[in-house]
């Protein structure tokens, strides 16, 4: 069976980061944000796809599978289930259609992928929703990754 991980860098650090992905032996992180900017240092695009580079991890952005603007602010708000609604409904559109089946290309050819977002918790997130998009199209045992802590010294 093929494994799909999933990560949020909510509260996380570059390092700790890298570690939980290089820990999982991850081969490709796929970010799934439809804006793929972050106030956190090392999270943007061209800085995350540096440090995953220097990691020996591919970086790909499928825009497409990222929640839009009314859903963020659903989720910002605390209303999950309404964010749920929203993705779900983005998710029969053709641009999140292209990127899930380069999503399922790109799983069926085996390689080891996480899906990347911000939030921490994958319940509160719309990963899950990719994640469950997915299932439709190719069977995989999904393991939700943490950020490892860095040592304090």
């Amino acid at each position: 069976m093929l494994t799909l991980a999933t990560i949020g860098y909510e509260g996380a650090t570059v390092q700790g980061f890298l570690a939980a992905l290089e820990e999982a032996r991850i081969e490709m992180l796929v970010d799934v944000r439809a804006v793929a900017m972050s106030r956190r240092p090392g999270f943007a695009k061209s800085r995350l796809a540096a440090n995953l580079d220097e990691a020996g991890i591919e970086y790909l952005h499928l825009r497409g599978l990222g929640t839009p603007a009314d859903g963020r602010a659903a989720a910002r708000a605390g209303r999950h289930e309404k964010m749920r609604e929203i993705f779900r409904e983005h998710m029969t559109t053709p641009v999140a259609q292209a990127d899930l089946e380069t999503l399922v290309s790109i799983v069926k050819g085996g390689k080891r992928v996480a899906l990347m977002c911000f939030e921490a918790d994958p319940r509160h997130c719309h990963r899950s929703l990719v994640v469950e998009a997915l299932a439709a199209h190719v069977t995989t045992e999904v393991r939700h990754l943490f950020p490892v802590e860095d040592d304090p010294d």
